[in-house]
């Protein structure tokens, strides 16, 4: 199994997986609307568009496993980035990233370590992973660290120059 063969939800509910991503960088990222970190959604939007036209997408995961920071409906959700932040890029539907519920994508990128070879549950919203056009996870990129860091544009750049 790939994270391609993994099936997904839009914010919206439609089917999709990551195999519509097969050839873009992918920078995904769990998300959450009521955190000390949301601000961190102006930088990921700023990604999206600096890199957006260059086969390159953020992909938002909303989840409220941290704190209950994000209790809303899809359609809140999507307001509030959308109004709040002007998100452009796609969002799935709310999911569970850790625990017993954790989705089937989630068991998958928690396998892969951090830059101190750091693996297992997800730490906070916000935590980021740069998929490679193959599908294949490149970084992994814990909460605190900001969409714009030098690592992150590294890895993002590195991929695009592939």
């Amino acid at each position: 199994m790939t994270l391609y063969d993994i099936p997904l939800r839009t914010l919206t509910g439609e089917p999709t997986s990551l195999a519509d991503y097969r050839g873009k960088a992918v920078l995904l990222v769990n998300v959450a609307s009521k955190c000390g970190l949301t601000p961190q959604y102006a930088g990921l939007e700023r990604l999206q568009k600096q890199y957006g036209d260059q086969g390159f997408t953020v992909l938002g995961v909303p989840c409220n496993q941290f704190a209950g920071q994000e209790p809303g409906s899809a359609e809140e959700i999507g307001s509030f980035c959308s109004a709040t932040y002007g998100v452009t890029f796609p969002m799935l539907e709310k999911t569970e990233v850790n625990g017993a519920e954790r989705h089937a994508l989630y068991t998958e990128l928690t396998q892969v370590a951090d830059a101190d070879g750091k693996a297992g549950d997800v730490q906070w919203n916000f935590e980021k992973f740069v998929i490679g056009k193959d599908g294949e996870v490149v970084a992994r990129i814990r909460p605190r660290t900001e969409p714009e860091a030098p690592e992150v544009i590294a890895a993002i750049e590195a991929l695009l120059s592939a």
